[in-house]
């Protein structure tokens, strides 16, 4: 075989081997759009939902009375209802026990937030301790752990003598209060923080619109998302973990009503459409969580979206989908989101 045979044979080899090369990079990448298309037109089904709580308990949200007839009207940006997923997560939230330590843990709890005397039993479950230093009471559940600090400031004015403090310098100071008592958690840490700016009037604590004519700053945490929702509360407005802050007491009262989730318990449910959580809010079976200005209960919903309720009480063992529906004029109402033949009796 003469060079040049030999020659013109490795340029046609050199040749077929690109043109294959470019050929498989163009079939692959049509081959790549094919299957994005199927799969857009065929989406693979969810795996089947596990149910692994059984029946579930329903939300127990509060009875609602003289709330008026509504009218909705549904005026979302682009003027329907969301697309969602045909199930959602439910996470379990542990609640504790009474134990024989219940009520020394109380007090141990009590002494790490300042409260170092004997409690005054108020029930079986609640003790309130006075700190004789200042008028301060804290009151705790020595079942579920919660706890609420109140401060009288008719009998302390000096505690509003000085400014209230910027809005990130009180959400650290209250961070940094939880977590020096062992009470902030990740998926709080984690979360959102909303301040409220509040003045005193008539022995009331009232809004303002700024922190140039507010005494008191108040913290609301919220906890992270779960699953890429967001978590709301019983008031839309106000976290289950709030504490008020001053300029000259720093901390002066608040609540505190978090359970943890225990991420390790989830279970899938089927979920309803948002065409139905609608039909839900329209027949009455929504808990409305603000009213807002719309006592003559014609509204207009402008929002719609998935999320979870954070009960924030002892009763509640599970973590929830439902539906928020916001409109104009601060309303705000919660749709549970598990079908209802997953809710027990």
């Amino acid at each position: 075989m003469s060079l040049t045979t030999i020659a013109t044979n490795t340029r046609k080899t050199i040749r077929y081997t690109i043109y294959g090369i470019i050929f498989l990079i163009i079939g692959r990448f049509i081959l790549g759009i094919v299957i994005n298309i199927y799969t857009s037109a065929f989406p693979k089904p969810p795996p089947a939902p596990t149910l692994a709580f059984g029946k579930l308990p329903k939300i127990s949200f509060p009875d609602q009375k003289d709330l008026p007839k509504f009218n909705f009207q549904l005026q979302t940006s682009n003027g329907a209802l969301p697309t969602f997923s045909t199930q959602s997560k439910v996470y379990f939230m542990p609640k504790s026990n009474v134990s024989l330590l219940s009520f020394d843990d109380a007090k141990a709890k009590a002494q790490k937030l300042g409260f170092k005397g004997d409690p005054q039993k108020i029930s079986e479950t609640v003790l309130r301790f006075s700190d004789p230093t200042s008028p301060s009471t804290l009151e705790i559940n020595i079942v579920s752990g919660v706890f609420s600090i109140s401060y009288n400031l008719s009998a302390d004015p000096q505690a509003l003598s000085k400014l209230p403090p910027t809005p990130d310098s009180a959400v650290s100071q209250v961070k940094s209060f939880l977590s020096s008592n062992g009470l902030m958690f990740p998926d709080l840490e984690g979360g959102t923080s909303k301040v409220d700016f509040l003045n005193v009037a008539d022995a009331k604590l009232v809004p303002v619109l700024s922190l140039s004519e507010a005494k008191i700053v108040k913290v609301n945490l919220f906890r992270q998302d779960y699953d890429k929702f967001p978590v709301v509360t019983m008031n839309p407005t106000e976290g289950n973990v709030w504490f008020l802050v001053t300029g000259a007491k720093n901390i002066i009262a608040g609540e505190y009503h978090y359970f943890p989730v225990d991420m390790t318990q989830v279970a899938t449910y089927p979920i309803k459409t948002a065409q139905d959580a609608y039909k839900d809010l329209q027949s009455g079976a929504g808990y409305v969580a603000s009213l807002g200005q719309n006592g003559d209960g014609n509204v207009v919903i402008r929002k719609v979206y998935l999320a979870y309720f954070d009960p924030g009480n002892s009763t509640d063992q599970f973590l929830q989908p439902i539906t928020v529906f916001e409109g104009d004029r601060g309303f705000v109402s919660y749709v549970p989101m598990i079908k209802s033949d997953f809710y027990g009796d």
